[in-house]
């Protein structure tokens, strides 16, 4: 049976993105069914080239595109650029202020010739006083009081993954999804621009109103008072560290039945959240000797049998073996440069029961080139042409 399309089945998207924040949006409109043509410089993505955590970056933002690579710093790649504009639903763009403005390729200098196109641009800030500085996601995390609210008290902490660069991604996605939907009652694109400090904040939106609320600082959530007496992490009797919440009072009910805590169930000052709140210094010790009585595998067990929230408190390598995300579907086989073999995180969606899937693992630079420009309607003479000139890169083949 032929498999239904995607939603963005149809839809051509010119991806110039770099790092993590534009490659995100084209990762999601691929993931959809959109066609996703990656345009690298003639010396491919930087990206592709970072070691450290970077090394991660290409291989999983990438996946389900095509890939073209062509000098804009040649008048021919330039051109070249434009026509394969011409052809597109949407455009995407993460370059530092100005920069496509300088080559030429600004929304105000092509939206004439292309009224339909849906130009995303992502920045560090949007307009005002802070729109020509430098922003990277940790910048903004600082700027923004994520990473306060991150660390303990003085020691502010960066997310442990690129959460802004992804988020303002998926947030342009959003704008795009909006502006192709005004498309279709008007019959007429628009620029529309997500930016990362601005995303974080959106991130902040509820310890702002903590702190209007309250009229008092807001606490880092380390040291934050829970609004549940018993939402924390904990050591089992195998050495794994586990997280364990009671967050109403018949889980309280039920944590004292199964894990044999009459003592407690029968104390009157521990009824109530409120009261376990007041006891938390008496309180979180005794919780922790009766949780270190078990392995982690036995506390998940009862913690499930109580409906208790509960998680091991894992390692990013343990994930490739969890069972739920391998029964689902969650994992995506792929190959990453160098015939590495691997499973990755799929979109997290369903469509009616449709999955989004893999189509294409990550591609070499360059790799879909030729393919590209024969569909432009180039004559294969100038393809060849280009080529040999180093205006275009033929990657041709696997990453």
């Amino acid at each position: 049976m032929t498999e239904r399309p995607l939603p963005l089945d149809g839809l051509r998207v010119l991806d110039f993105g770099h790092t993590v924040m534009g490659p995100t949006a084209g990762l999601v409109l691929a993931d959809l069914g959109a066609e996703v043509i990656r345009v690298e410089p003639a010396s491919g993505d930087p990206t592709r080239k970072l070691k450290g955590f970077g090394t991660g970056y290409f291989p999983f933002y990438n996946r389900n595109k095509r890939s073209v690579s062509i000098d804009l710093k040649d008048a021919r790649g330039l051109e070249v650029a434009r026509r394969l504009i011409a052809t597109a639903d949407v455009l995407i763009e993460n370059f530092g202020p100005g920069t496509m403005q300088r080559l030429g390729l600004g929304y105000d200098q092509i939206a004439g010739t292309c009224p339909r196109l849906v130009y995303l641009s992502l920045k560090g800030f949007l307009p005002g006083p802070y729109e020509h500085r430098v922003a990277l996601d940790e910048v903004v995390q600082m700027m923004s009081g994520l990473a306060y609210m991150t660390g303990p008290p003085g020691q502010p902490l960066r997310a442990g993954a690129s959460v802004i660069d992804v988020m303002g991604g998926v947030m342009g996605v959003v704008a795009v999804q909006a502006a192709l939907a005004e498309r279709e009652r008007t019959g007429k694109g628009q620029f529309v621009t997500s930016a990362l400090f601005e995303s974080a904040m959106f991130l902040m939106g509820q310890h702002l109103a903590y702190a209007a609320l309250s009229g008092e600082p807001v606490p880092p959530m380390p040291a934050r008072v829970s609004a549940w007496a018993i939402y924390d992490q904990f050591d089992a009797a195998d050495g794994a560290r586990v997280f364990l919440g009671i967050t109403s009072d018949r889980h309280w009910v039920r944590f004292c039945d199964l894990f044999g805590a009459p003592d407690l169930a029968d104390d009157p000052t521990l009824a109530t959240n409120n009261q376990r709140i007041a006891a938390r210094e008496r309180l979180l010790p005794q919780v922790a000797r009766i949780v270190a009585r078990h392995d982690a595998d036995t506390l998940a067990r009862m913690a499930q049998e109580a409906k208790l929230p509960f998680a091991r408190i894992a390692r990013p390598e343990e994930l490739f073996d969890d069972p739920h995300l391998l029964a689902g579907g969650r994992l995506l086989d792929t190959e990453l440069p160098g015939g590495v073999e691997t499973r990755l995180p799929a979109l997290p969606v369903e469509l009616d029961g449709r999955r989004t899937r893999l189509t294409r693992d990550p591609p070499a630079a360059g790799a879909d080139t030729r393919s590209v420009m024969e569909e432009l309607g180039l004559p294969a003479a100038e393809i060849d042409a280009l080529i040999a000139g180093g205006v275009l890169v033929d990657g041709g083949g696997a990453a």
